[in-house]
């Protein structure tokens, strides 16, 4: 049998029985690559890396993997890993992340500032409203919405993004190639369009409910904070709000009346220390400090990605620009430029120009200097 490229020794990995992210992890640091890890003929003990997953490298590409690599082949389809630079660094940095998403739309997206904003699938008329007002303006002011594609709150936040020509992301759980619920099959697609659809899951794997707990840590790890709009005392809602604040993410949520089933989940959040939040400025100025973070960490992360010695460059996807990504590239010179001069010389908010500033540095279009300014390459 031919070794397996590194998508194809991934995608042994992903679909392994009985490897998990730690495993994967550890395998890493020991062999240095998936490709070097499906060679083996055997692992070290302390590794306890189950016989069946051993077993499993030695096989040739199955139905399953064939039909992702067949998926891969396609625009605009990505297997995103933890090897990868454009790994978004919100979501290594959480609890769990998982080894590698399948991505389907603009990978960039996973990289820019998100709110996570989830609630109940039985949501009120009123609950559809709040989620609506607060994402059409949260996205015109460039914070990604990502959410989980359920019905409720979860489609109203994707819509309210999309009615904004802002960018939201869909995370799934089931395998990608199966839009749960059906319903929502349509809205997936266009949303592939103006952001991204994603899942950790290998292909053809249903909607079991142990998985949808298993994805809210994904919409926790991907967002700098977390909105409940509406959600019981019960509802898995709480979940995604819990992660977020495992995570030391802010969360938010909106109040409502005492007489409402639908609110009491907020209600419990907000005395557990949740921010409450009346408009979506508030959430704005709350997630201000974790945008600037964000941008120093992605900073970082490329500086570490120029001293790495690569045995290949990078691959890197071709950036295409936003109107507003555009406008700031174009008002930019050769000599520094302040972030405070380009937020008055554009009119856009910080969020969106910190957003866009990431993109295009990330694309070497332009590059950071100490103090916050920014330059043509």
């Amino acid at each position: 049998m031919m070794p397996f490229n590194n998508t194809e020794s991934w995608l042994h990995l992903l679909n392994a029985p009985g490897l998990g992210y730690t495993r994967i992890s550890k395998l890493l640091k020991v062999f240095g690559s998936a490709s070097e890890i499906t060679k083996q003929k055997q692992f070290p003990d302390e590794l306890k890396i189950p016989k069946q997953a051993l077993n499993y490298f030695r096989q040739a590409n199955n139905d399953t993997i064939c039909l992702e690599l067949h998926w891969l082949n396609k625009a605009d389809n990505h297997l995103l890993t933890i090897e990868d630079a454009l790994y978004p660094p919100q979501l290594l940095q959480s609890n769990d992340p998982p080894s590698a998403l399948f991505v389907k739309g603009n990978i960039q997206a996973l990289l820019l500032p998100q709110l996570a904003v989830v609630g109940s699938r039985n949501a009120t008329q009123g609950g559809l409203n709040n989620t609506h007002a607060f994402c059409v303006n949260l996205a015109q002011k460039g914070l990604v919405i990502t959410s989980g594609l359920a019905a409720g709150i979860d489609t109203q936040a994707h819509q309210a993004a999309l009615d904004a020509n802002g960018q939201t992301i869909a995370v799934m759980g089931t395998g990608i190639n199966m839009i749960y619920p059906k319903a929502n099959h349509q809205l997936a697609k266009i949303i592939a369009s103006h952001g991204a659809v994603l899942s950790e899951l290998p292909f053809n794997t249903p909607p079991n409910a142990h998985n949808f707990p298993r994805r809210n840590r994904i919409i926790a790890g991907l967002a700098l904070g977390t909105l409940v709009v509406e959600a019981t005392n019960k509802s898995g809602t709480l979940i995604t709000a819990r992660l977020s604040m495992e995570n030391n993410r802010p969360v938010m949520a909106i109040p409502g009346s005492i007489h409402n089933p639908m609110a009491r989940g907020c209600h419990h959040l907000i005395k557990q220390g949740a921010k409450l939040v009346e408009s979506a400025q508030d959430i704005f100025e709350e997630l201000t400090p974790s945008i600037n973070m964000l941008s120093d960490q992605l900073q970082a992360n490329l500086h570490k990605l120029q001293e790495r010695e690569l045995e290949k460059p990078v691959e890197t996807p071709n950036i295409v620009l936003s109107d507003s990504q555009q406008q700031i590239f174009q008002g930019l010179d050769f000599h520094p430029t302040s972030f405070d001069a380009i937020v008055e010389q554009t009119g856009f908010s910080s969020a969106t120009v910190a957003a866009d500033l990431l993109i295009l540095e990330l694309s070497g279009m332009i590059e950071k200097l100490p103090g916050t300014k920014y330059q043509k390459t």
